[in-house]
């Protein structure tokens, strides 16, 4: 028998949202050391930069990825249609 979950009852696992939150950092933490680079010509400036911002946003991206499975999906939508 086959168990079929409402779109609404749908939720990432915190798994999942650290995964996410690890492969965005990577992208996102290397665009800003290059960025870094560009600025200061100085490798070892943009490896701090880098490293400083991949620890911070990975756990800003996480809570907010959390947070946002509180809100129920479809909320913003019939809100709208209001």
């Amino acid at each position: 028998m086959e168990v079929h979950v409402a779109p609404s009852e749908q939720r990432e696992s915190p798994i999942r949202s650290l995964l996410k939150a690890f492969s965005w950092r990577i992208v996102a933490t290397t665009t800003t050391a290059l960025i870094a680079f560009f600025i200061t010509g100085d490798v070892a400036t943009a490896i701090s930069i880098g490293s400083i911002e991949f620890v911070l946003k990975f756990f800003i991206y996480y809570l907010h990825e959390r947070a946002w499975q509180l809100v129920p999906r479809g909320t913003f939508r019939r809100y709208l249609k209001r």
